[in-house]
């Protein structure tokens, strides 16, 4: 077993094996390239020393890749402290939904067309809900995150959805609050979640966009999905601001599986810890080192896909707007919060701000000078 279990020493150790057996597509061989050089020698960094005792140390620059285990704390609390801002005293629900497996290869041979019709189908589920005059009568607004594994690394799409307990009137005078614990309920929004991700798929194929499918096989597995449930799952509502947006930024820069989960790295196998939702239980599981790999580049995202997506008030262009709008309606000013923020750099500016020694802890690390990155490695 190595000394130390991470995703980089998994790919140093089984990737030229699995190469040899897998073809790697660009998207997914810039992934593991990335990971393999984070806060290497080959991307550059700093030489610090300390200004009191003899301790030095190299510190070396991340690569900032959307799937690497090493660089996703940072992005998660820049990206909370960005969203406090926008949170205001309403209830926020929490609801996931989950795509077929029966898409699973669907998924594999066209992502972005399944992913764009995942996205769209949700929201045109949520805004029929919210725009229902029995229901809430008004424009809803929608943060939702893709997600695309499941705890041991199997292929499990669905998307976490963060969304205000009710809807702006079409006027913009009045806040209509939601009265349900779980907003709308589940069993209605999976059939009109079926029914829109269905048709979006058929529009999709008439189009042309899922042409690497068996055109016979398309119709007859849509009308089969038609017959089953769908699973949409909905958590009760959170108050705080800052419990909402750390609750979404547990989701919103999560990967497929964190070093922390990775135990043991063995001559064939990789070890890692899962929670087995069946029966709610941690729980350890072994893979083959390729199968391992296999699992993991299953979840690399296509090119400038964008994971985390914003809807109605709280789309992008609107948002700052709507939210003064709501505001007002509610009668509450705004009350700006703020998050404990790490540095949006992956290592900090000792010539600005002096840290502590870890050795010594007295003086204060001082950088030495910069390592530039390796030319063929420019960041």
């Amino acid at each position: 077993m190595t000394e130390q279990a991470c995703m980089q020493t998994v790919l140093s150790h089984y990737l030229e094996s699995y190469k040899h057996h897998h073809r790697l597509s660009p998207a997914q061989g810039k992934v593991c390239h990335r990971i393999s050089v984070c806060r290497t020698e080959a991307l550059g960094g700093q030489l610090v020393h300390c200004d009191q005792c003899d301790f030095e140390q190299y510190r070396y620059h991340s690569c900032r890749n959307r799937h690497c285990p090493k660089c996703q704390h940072n992005a998660s609390q820049q990206w909370c402290g960005q969203q406090l801002q926008q949170v205001f005293p309403v209830n926020y629900f929490h609801v996931v939904f989950t795509l077929p497996h029966e898409l699973n290869p669907w998924v594999q041979c066209h992502p972005e067309t399944l992913y764009r019709c995942l996205f769209q189908a949700v929201w045109k589920t949520i805004k029929a809900f919210g725009e229902d005059p029995k229901r809430l009568n008004g424009k809803m607004g929608m943060t939702a995150v893709l997600h695309t594994w499941g705890q041991n690394l199997s292929q499990h799409v669905h998307l976490h959805c963060l969304i205000p307990g009710g809807a702006l009137s079409e006027n913009q005078n009045q806040w209509h609050a939601a009265k349900s614990n779980y907003l709308f309920p589940v069993k209605a929004l999976s059939r009109h979640f079926r029914g829109a991700m269905v048709s979006a798929l058929r529009c999709a194929y008439r189009n042309g966009e899922l042409h690497r499918l068996c055109s016979d096989e398309i119709a007859p597995c849509l009308s089969q999905l038609m017959q089953k449930d769908w699973v949409v799952h909905s958590k009760a509502w959170l108050k705080k601001a800052d419990t909402i947006v750390r609750y979404l930024g547990r989701y919103t820069h999560k990967i497929a599986i964190s070093d922390a989960r990775i135990k043991g790295i063995h001559e064939s196998h990789v070890t890692f810890d899962y929670k087995d939702y069946r029966d709610n239980k941690d729980k350890r599981m072994s893979l083959d080192g390729e199968e391992f790999i296999r699992r993991f580049l299953l979840h690399v995202l296509p090119e400038g896909l964008m994971r985390i997506r914003h809807y109605g008030f709280l789309s992008n262009r609107t948002r700052k707007q709507k939210i003064e709008t709501i505001r007002a309606c509610l009668q509450v000013p705004a009350q700006p919060t703020h998050i404990e923020e790490t540095p949006a750099t992956e290592i900090p500016q000792l010539s600005d701000i002096l840290c502590p020694c870890p050795k010594c802890r007295t003086g204060h690390l001082r950088v030495c000078f910069e390592i530039p990155a390796k030319p063929r490695y420019g960041r």
